[in-house]
């Protein structure tokens, strides 16, 4: 019984160090409310240790008995209302609830059965079994697919499959006659000593998860433009990089490079609160017209970049003009009703091997152009077709 005891308080002491650990997350995250759940989840299966450890030396163990079950299996429910929180796979309150009634009830019924039977060992783990799946299940409907949460459905499964061996392991090993019997059993001693495994490795695959989320929530807010919503200079030309790794070989992409016309005017004239306002209704508009699958920054002050995946020079410079005449139309709050808002553009497809910023200059040299031949106009720049490397110079390989 020593040993026994002993991980059951392990188990006991550990799973509060977790509930401390996911409060703290609750409170320095987005995922505030999972991580409380997931806090509970901890709290109240660890009351199952003071069951158990309580039961043999009660003069009612039905109630401890019962006690540790119910608290065990309410824990799991918690920690799928947090999964399904998390990501976004919500349960139902009222299946879970019944789910969980149901199961205490089919283990009062049982509770008189002896130990070291089929019947008793497969209704008291199969509720813990179905639990684990049901949670492993958010996972996998949501279709996250990060090295973190592969971690962490892999564990669920094993978990899930954890309680169906533990119906052969109550058997083969003894269980005890009665649930006061339990502690004595060799059945106790490996069952807490695995049980207490699965929740170090659960628990930390799912302090994972959400630790991740809190460092790509972070990285994601460096890389956002707060007045305009897109990518900064940073997170454009980062979130282009693995794209451009991607490019086939017919139209790698195309890059449009835009400037807001006369900005400083406005600024100037109307205050920045207004030159804020065409700065926000402009980057709505490059969000509204790019295709989905295109990323949009600003680069600093009023100019922007849009980069079209797999996409030929005709197609960008056909966008280029639909953002042009949609801006040149947009009545803007705070702008006299005669001012319009225009933008010049540059436009340039990417060639195969061609590094970013050769690119991006070729683009800038369209701008440039666009705006010295009266600006509110498109400019392209051909793809030239063989490029040299500027890391190497171009006399290698020549005779």
């Amino acid at each position: 019984m020593g040993g026994a005891i002993s991980l059951l308080a392990v188990n006991f002491i550990v799973a509060q160090i977790f509930v401390v650990a996911f409060l703290i997350i609750a409170a320095k995250s987005r995922s505030g409310r999972p991580a409380i759940w997931i806090a509970a989840c901890f709290a109240i299966a660890s009351l199952s240790a003071v069951f158990e450890a309580v039961l043999p030396f009660s003069p009612f163990p039905r109630i401890f008995a019962i006690g540790a079950f119910a608290s065990v299996l309410g824990g799991f429910c918690l920690l799928r209302v947090g999964l399904g929180l998390f990501y976004q796979v919500p349960v139902r309150p009222a299946a879970l609830a019944a789910f969980f009634i149901a199961s205490v009830i089919v283990d009062l019924l049982i509770y008189d059965l002896p130990r070291g039977i089929l019947q008793h060992a497969f209704f008291y783990q199969m509720p813990f079994f179905f639990i684990q799946a049901w949670s492993a299940s958010a996972i996998v409907r949501s279709r996250r697919r990060t090295y973190a949460d592969r971690i962490l459905l892999g564990l669920l499964a094993l978990s899930a499959a954890y309680y169906l061996v533990k119906i052969y392991a109550a058997i083969a090993a003894g269980a005890g006659k009665t649930a006061a019997d339990y502690l004595t059993s060799p059945f106790a001693l490996i069952s807490q000593a695995l049980g207490a495994m699965l929740i170090v490795g659960t628990g930390l695959a799912m302090l994972g998860v959400m630790v991740k989320d809190i460092i790509d929530d972070a990285r994601a807010s460096s890389e956002i433009d707060a007045l305009s919503g897109l990518y900064n200079r940073r997170g454009f030309m980062e979130r282009l990089g693995p794209m451009l790794e991607r490019r086939g070989a017919g139209h790698p992409g195309a890059l449009i490079l835009t400037d807001l016309d006369h900005f400083k005017r406005v600024n100037d004239t109307y205050g920045h609160h207004t030159g804020d306002e065409v700065i926000r209704r402009f980057s709505r508009l490059l969000l509204d017209l790019m295709p989905s699958r295109a990323v949009a920054g600003r680069l600093g002050g009023e100019e922007f970049a849009v980069f079209l995946p797999l996409t030929g020079l005709s197609d960008a410079r056909v966008l280029a003009h639909g953002i042009r005449a949609a801006i040149a139309s947009m009545r803007i709050e705070g702008l006299a009703e005669t001012v319009t808002v225009s933008a010049s553009f540059g436009v340039t497809a990417v060639a195969v091997g061609e590094p970013l910023e050769l690119a991006m200059q070729r683009a800038d040299k369209a701008l440039y152009a666009a705006k010295a031949a009266g600006r509110n106009r498109v400019e392209s720049a051909e793809t030239p077709a063989h490029v040299v490397s500027p890391a190497v110079p171009h006399w290698v390989g020549r005779s």
